[in-house]
């Protein structure tokens, strides 16, 4: 039970009473941070979502590009518009685990995921990294996959700040066509 804010035997902080917050509810996200299609296990076979996407088209999987050994891929739950990862298809969790093949082309493509983020949309910077373990916050952390999310001068505004909203331009679907797109081809 929540603590009383007043001598009003009922009132409970956040339970009608006014606290300065507005609450934008947003039920879909349950799903994701009750662990629904996460891994149930280390395995494959487990159920990883990224064991999953490359069987399926690019456009019902939001795959950007494919490669031999790592693929791109749009974030569902987005941190910015555009936010994609990059993935190897092998089912690994720790990045000391990859081949050297498997490095390279990682690299390759997050290079690549950087250019196409520019070139469609005028990303002018990027938060690009991994998170390893759950301890560190890897919200799959059996299956090993790097985030490239683009930035933007003022895409911190008081939307998220005041507002605690983010805001998003376009569907998934129209960023995965776009930034395919402007995909550049290996060298």
């Amino acid at each position: 039970m929540l603590a009383r804010m007043s001598s009003e035997p009922e009132q409970q902080i956040g339970v009608g009473s006014p606290d300065a917050f507005q609450r934008l509810w947003t039920p879909h996200r349950m799903a994701y941070i009750q662990g629904e299609n996460k891994p149930s296990g280390p395995g494959a076979g487990d159920g990883c979502p990224f064991c999953t996407i490359p069987a399926k088209s690019d456009e019902d999987g939001l795959v950007i590009a494919r490669g031999e050994r790592v693929y791109a891929v749009l974030n569902l739950y987005p941190y910015n518009g555009g936010h994609l990862m990059v993935v190897p298809f092998r089912h690994v969790a720790d990045y000391t685990g990859l081949t050297g093949e498997e490095t390279a082309e990682l690299a390759d493509y997050t290079k690549r995921a950087m250019e196409a983020l520019r070139a469609a949309s005028g990303a002018q910077g990027f938060n690009i990294g991994m998170n390893q373990g759950e301890v560190a916050g890897a919200g799959i952390a059996a299956h090993l996959h790097q985030h490239i999310v683009p930035r933007w001068g003022g895409d911190t505004n008081f939307m998220p700040v005041v507002g605690h909203t983010k805001v998003l331009p376009q569907l998934l679907a129209d960023t995965r066509r776009m930034l395919a797109e402007k995909w550049p081809s290996g060298v």
